[in-house]
């Protein structure tokens, strides 16, 4: 995946990375889920592109870990497993506890970004929309991430913010998993407004903690069904 700016559009990548992207968003939408079928045929369509380019699509998102290949039913998005979550949780707290309490100066832009994350989440939480509060939650923490100052950190992150949101997406109830992170993100962000970033990085790590058991137990709990 070619790292990319805050500057890059989808429209000034290659086709077949601008349709990787454009379906790595559509996991973090929710709008693709663990196990869906991605009909070649039909990708080439709606994109208007060939199906060897959406092969090419596929091959990276396949790189990513967001999809495999299946014998006899071709490309499904995955599903995650609960040695995924571990493995996601030590990325998260490398990426965003590094931005949180590193000495990186943090934007207005930055600042401002979150902002306006957080309103869409407290917004949609109102609206009892609680798909859109679990993507514009992680799209929150890509912001966090985005402090690093590294488009390559900005890149690889978004391909584990797709694979937590069908992590995300497998709760079957949403309201009652994301509930709780509204008003911690709501406290991060103000702490880092402040200028308080040591006690911004604990509040993350025992966000980050109590995220990663919330998603356990939701494995456990599923497989116990």
């Amino acid at each position: 995946m070619r790292p990319q700016t805050e500057e890059t559009t989808y429209q000034e990548l290659p086709a077949f990375e601008r349709v990787a992207n454009l379906l790595r968003d559509e996991m973090i939408a929710g709008k693709l889920l663990g196990g869906q079928t991605l009909i070649e045929s039909e990708l080439a369509e709606r994109h208007q592109i060939s199906r060897n380019t959406v092969r090419e699509a596929l091959r990276q998102l396949l790189c990513e870990g967001l999809v495999v290949y299946q014998r006899n039913k071709g490309v499904t998005v995955r599903t995650m497993t609960r040695a995924d979550i571990k493995d996601i949780y030590i990325i998260r707290r490398t990426l965003e506890l590094q931005a949180v309490g590193g000495d990186r100066y943090i934007k207005q832009e930055t600042l401002k970004r979150l902002w306006d994350t957080i309103e869409i989440v407290e917004s949609a939480a109102r609206d009892d929309d609680w798909p859109t509060v679990a993507t514009y939650s992680l799209r929150f923490h890509q912001v966090i991430v985005s402090i690093l100052g590294s488009a390559r950190f900005n890149s690889f992150f978004a391909s584990i913010v797709a694979q937590l949101r069908l992590l995300f997406a497998s709760a079957p109830d949403e309201k009652f998993f994301q509930y709780p992170w509204v008003e911690r993100d709501h406290q991060i962000y103000q702490l880092l407004r402040s200028g308080d970033r040591q006690a911004a990085c604990q509040l993350l790590t025992q966000y980050l903690q109590d995220s990663e058991q919330s998603l356990l137990t939701l494995f456990v709990t599923k497989e116990s069904l």
